[in-house]
């Protein structure tokens, strides 16, 4: 079809209307032909795989749960989470780390914020090989590595594509704190070197549950100390449904005394707001 015409543009992208690819998102949301065990389709709110190389984003109630699944063995999610209500409060990797006196995530453990409060937990993993330690890619290392690090580029950095998704929810650069890695592995030696572990497998599955209301932000990229010369990342799925938030009997709340502070911390400051 010529697209050399503003006539012929218009047509192409006509043309395209019910074109339905892997990656991208599934709207409604509701329409996700696989929903999760024990889910209705009706409660899904974000259906979405999104591409090596890509990134994506939303805004999540309070409550909702959020899974994360590597679809081939080579995704690495990068995570960064936001109080959607108050963004200036957001993850804060060092003290999820130091809080809990754990740097390897799992089950029950819960991410938290600048503030001490618990902005979700994570509630269910079968891949166990995550980082909270290296942070995503940068463009000037992609640059160095790859031959380009550009957003658009063939092998774009997470800072960069991380940029692009908060600048959707009026964020800058200067609101990019440190992020989490999903799916590739990272362990600290003996020698305090850090060794790269890589993936669990096709397959497996990360689901948080928002215990504020979030924005999300994933860009899905190599980890900066994967050793394959080549830009390596293939696709991760994203679903999210609404659900509803940890009580004090949750085994999240018990996981540590720690961890039961920031539960205590996040219902303090949701009373004061009146939300139960």
């Amino acid at each position: 079809m010529n697209t050399s015409t503003t006539y012929g543009a218009r047509d192409h992208a006509r043309a395209q209307a019910g074109t339905v690819v892997e990656t991208m998102p599934t709207i409604p949301a509701s329409e996700w032909p696989e929903p999760p065990d024990g889910v209705e389709a009706g409660r899904l709110t974000w259906a979405e795989t999104v591409a090596g190389g890509g990134y994506t984003h939303k805004v999540l109630a309070r409550g909702s749960e959020l899974q994360l699944t590597d679809l081939r063995g080579d995704a690495c999610a990068h995570l960064l989470l936001y109080h959607a209500d108050a963004p200036w409060e957001r993850l804060n990797v060092a003290d999820t780390v130091k809080v809990q006196w754990n740097a390897y995530l799992g089950a029950s453990m819960a991410l938290l914020s600048d503030q001490a409060r618990v902005l979700a937990t994570i509630v269910a993993d079968d891949s166990g090989r995550h980082d909270t330690l290296c942070g995503t890619s940068t463009i000037a290392g992609n640059a160095e590595r790859y031959g380009d690090g550009s957003p658009h580029g063939p092998s774009p950095a997470g800072l960069g594509l991380f940029t692009l998704a908060a600048a959707k929810h009026g964020l800058g650069p200067r609101d990019l704190p440190p992020s989490l890695s999903l799916f590739q592995g990272v362990r600290v030696n003996t020698d305090g070197g850090l060794e790269f572990t890589g993936s669990s497998g096709a397959g497996a599955s990360v689901t948080l549950r928002a215990e504020l209301p979030l924005i999300v932000l994933i860009a899905n990229v190599p980890h900066p100390l994967d050793p394959r010369p080549d830009y390596t990342v293939t696709p991760v799925r994203v679903l999210a449904w609404r659900s509803t938030p940890s009580t004090p009997d949750s085994p999240e709340w018990t996981s540590s005394p720690e961890t039961r502070r920031a539960f205590e911390n996040t219902a303090d400051h949701l009373n004061a707001r009146g939300i139960s």
